[in-house]
């Protein structure tokens, strides 16, 4: 075959001339920034000769990239090859678009540019080429688009012409994005003697895929239309087969159950659309800009680096409404695509409903376990977007919390989608958790009317007129943390080294699939709480609700906040955690700023309080970073009733309690891990004076009573003394009632009035110490340790272990609170029969 000509010298400087003439009048209008690799750098070798490769020709593309070059001091496109004299230019194009008018990508099986470099690679031993992917966004850089027709002609699927080229690049030529890649070596491709050809096709292969990847994580994937998905999957065999199923069990004609089918998935799918998720960015950055001082957000470069070829699953905490848009606002702006998010049917209101599902949203029922037609369309759906590649985005609570606390992961969605790439493994599959953090709640009154037991209202049109409210107030700032992603390839493995095969037709329905999503809840739970964030207003919370009137003076404020600060620091849960950078000083300068405290003048100094109407809505965030503080408060809590305390008789309750703390709180150590946090944390309060160790390790002691370290230790034991209450009063009331005495719904009525009754005569009225749920997940584990059982007519049967319980708490609550429950169960039992 004939080679195509080859520049003429003259030809090729009179080309370049007429380049860098086109670059200078296109660099007053462009402004283009460069990204790294993943590994920070450019990816190009400066020692030997570079061949940058773009995955389509465009003349404006080629400039920029010779312009960004030139900024950084790399070889540039438009000059020769480094050491190659027949090279004219230095890049390389995997596709040219040929026609005059309607333009399409020509038929040509590979690069010239890289034939030649391949074959010389072969040709010489000793010649080695780095090829470096490049590529060139015009209109979806990370800072933000403004401009409904910046959008419009921003970065898409679809083939870009001439003109669109154009005025893509005069309207968006600011916002322009240069992605550099890791750089191929040709000469570790030629070494592997696959012949020439072979080489070719493979390094070609590898570039198209890596390009695909690379705009699939910039500007989502190539999405069909809505229409034709849904009539895909209205056309599978599971969906035919429950069609039938249906219309046997209903008696109705197969045609009308595939119409229900058709208007599921209808009432289930997104309709995503690319412009309208630019022109909703716009909007939520208005409106964030709006009601928070700023958002702050954390090793988000450790899931770019890992995202390339995953399929992202995204598993945030759900605290707020604000948690949809914010997540997705963020993935926007820092260049990646929003992800598709589960939504409850709730959600799908008039207007509304179609505004979200046009930004990803797709709909889910609150249950429909019996629809088995629908269960089946949503599974389909779901398999569907997973295979195609779209990033996903759910909330495995269920339900946003309204305690702070994370609430135990609901099983459904897990299991769609790890169901859903064991039928068909496209991409690797990744979760990533991720903790999302604010200092105010535009929900927090609804939340403690709720816990307080009104009913929660459904989401009507109405609550937009809200937003004006809304709009008013300051929230302070938010924080998002992405935490270590869960590789479910790597999850799978642990579960069943041969799970690709043992996992093939029905044993979809095995009990070892049940196993893994289980193990996958946990894990995700876990990892959003290692990963979370300590902002001002969870530290002011956790001080001063541990005091009887939610005030301290001044000093002792400063210093209990510079403890928890160093505890959070130097503890045991790992540099993801992270923390506001303000000293105790300005942490109270902000709260007061927020209205959140209030500063009472005194001639012995300040006192600084809790702003009454602020002090429930507080519990939430002092909820937040509740497990931070568990081991070093549990340590604190054995000096509650005695100076001096056996570090064998503090392993020993830290046993007994930690599963019960772990369930509750999502601790990330098995029994052995936590003994050894503690005893880390020993050292730390050593260290901070606040105990001191026997140098036999035996007895530990702690400050005397009468001194500022004795003070600081109580705050810190106070800070979970909530939590093992209610331990205690699930104790104190089965051993009241007796074994074998109460159902489990009559054990929760009764624990859950006990604690009104203590909250409202002993103690600050939290309505989340009386919350049914933290009953609920108490009673749970005391199941799953084998303490209690069902006998045969479902009542709660248990033995001498409940007394070993109620044994360790003598060691960790105070008397009188012993007192007060033990007291009060009785009552409660009364009133709760009266009641029945």
């Amino acid at each position: 075959m004939q080679q195509a000509s080859r520049p003429t010298p003259l030809t090729s400087r009179l080309r370049l001339r007429w380049h860098l003439l086109l670059r200078g009048i296109l660099h007053w209008w462009v402004k283009a920034r460069a990204m790294p690799d993943a590994d920070g750098n450019m990816g190009v070798n400066a020692d030997g000769p570079v061949c940058y490769v773009m995955d389509e020709y465009a003349l404006s593309s080629v400039l920029i990239l010779d312009r960004v070059c030139e900024q950084h001091s790399l070889p540039r496109p438009l000059l020769p090859m480094e050491g190659l004299e027949g090279e004219r230019r230095s890049y390389a194009v995997l596709r040219r678009l040929k026609g005059l008018l309607i333009r399409h990508p020509s038929t040509r099986r590979a690069s010239d540019v890289l034939r030649r470099l391949v074959d010389l690679s072969y040709a010489n031993p000793e010649f080695d080429i780095r090829i470096v992917p490049v590529t060139v966004f015009v209109g979806r850089a990370p800072d933000k688009t403004k401009g409904v027709a910046k959008i419009l002609f921003a970065e898409n699927w679809e083939v870009a012409g001439r003109t669109r080229r154009l005025f893509g690049t005069l309207i968006n030529g600011r916002d322009t994005l240069v992605q550099f890649s890791r750089p191929i070596s040709l000469r570790e491709l030629a070494d592997e003697d696959i012949g020439a050809g072979r080489s070719l096709r493979k390094v070609s292969r590898m570039l198209r895929t890596h390009f695909r990847r690379v705009r699939t994580a910039v500007i989502g994937p190539d999405l069909s239309h809505r229409r034709m998905l849904i009539d895909r999957i209205v056309k599978t065999p599971s969906i035919r087969a429950a069609i039938a199923e249906k219309a046997r069990r209903e008696r109705i004609s197969e045609e009308e159950a595939a119409r229900k089918a058709r208007k599921y998935a209808y009432e289930i799918a997104a309709d995503y659309s690319y412009n309208f998720i630019r022109i909703a960015a716009l909007a939520i950055g208005w409106f964030t800009g709006r009601v928070l001082s700023g958002i702050h957000m954390n090793h988000f470069e450790r899931l770019k680096e890992q995202a390339l070829g995953h399929e992202i699953i995204y598993v945030p905490c759900h605290r707020s409404h604000m948690d949809y848009l914010l997540l997705s606002f963020l993935l926007h702006e820092n260049g990646f695509v929003p992800p598709h998010v589960a939504a409850g049917i709730n959600l799908n209101l008039p207007l509304i409903g179609s505004f979200l599902r046009g930004g990803g949203a797709f709909y889910l029922r609150r249950s429909f376990r019996s629809q088995k037609l629908y269960s089946a369309v949503f599974n389909e759906y779901v398999s569907a977007i997973i295979a195609q590649g779209v990033s996903i985005e759910y909330f495995v609570e269920g339900t946003r919390s309204r305690t702070g606390r994370l609430l135990p992961p609901k099983a459904g969605m897990l299991a769609m989608s790890v169901k859903a790439y064991l039928h068909a493994p496209v991409r690797p599959v990744m979760f990533v958790p991720v903790y999302l953090g604010y200092e105010q709640l535009m929900e927090g009154a609804s939340y403690t009317r709720e816990l307080s037991g009104t009913a929660k209202r459904s989401e009507r049109l109405s609550d937009l007129l809200k937003v004006f409210k809304v709009l008013r107030n300051n929230y302070g700032a938010a924080t998002v943390n992405f935490g270590k992603a869960i590789f479910l390839d790597d999850l799978l493995r642990e579960h069943d080294p041969d799970w690709r095969r043992n996992t093939a037709g029905d044993e979809l329905k095995s009990p070892w699939l049940s196993g893994v999503v289980s193990d996958l809840g946990q894990r995700i739970m876990t990892g959003i709480n290692c990963t979370a964030d300590v902002n001002p207003v969870t530290l002011l919370a956790t001080a001063l609700l541990a005091t009887p009137k939610h005030a301290l003076g001044e000093r002792d404020l400063l210093e209990q906040l510079a403890l928890y600060q160093s505890l959070i620091q130097h503890g045991p849960f790992g540099g993801d955690v992270t923390m506001t950078t303000k000293q105790a000083p300005e942490i109270i300068s902000y709260g007061e700023a927020l209205g959140l405290l209030d500063r009472v003048s005194h001639p012995l100094g300040d006192i600084i309080a809790l702003n009454p109407d602020k002090a429930v809505e507080l519990t939430y965030f002092r909820n937040n970073v509740a497990h931070l503080f568990a081991a070093p408060a549990l340590i604190a809590c054995c000096f509650l009733n005695q100076r001096q305390f056996g570090i064998a008789q503090l392993e020993t309750i830290a046993r007994a309690v930690y599963p019960y703390l772990k369930a509750e709180l999502f601790l990330p150590w098995d029994e052995a891990g936590f003994i050894a946090a503690t005893s880390d944390i020993l050292d730390q309060l050593e260290s901070l004076e606040l105990v001191t160790v026997s140098s036999d390790r035996e007895e530990m002691t702690r400050a005397s009573g009468d001194t500022d370290k004795a003070g600081q230790l109580g705050l810190l034991a106070l800070s979970l003394l909530q939590t093992l209450e209610r331990y205690y009063i699930t104790v104190a009331v089965l051993a009241k009632n007796g074994s074998g005495t109460l159902t489990r719904g009559q054990l929760e009525k009764l624990c859950i009035l006990t604690a009104q009754r203590i909250s409202r005569l002993h103690a600050f009225e939290a309505p989340e110490f009386y919350d049914r749920s933290l009953f609920r997940q108490f009673i749970s584990e005391l199941r799953n340790q084998g303490i209690l059982s069902n006998d045969e007519e479902g009542a709660l049967v248990f033995d001498q272990r409940l007394d070993e319980l109620s044994e360790h708490a003598r060691y960790i609550l105070r008397k009188e609170i012993r007192l007060v429950i033990t007291r009060l169960a009785p009552q409660a039992i009364s009133e709760a029969t009266q009641e029945e």
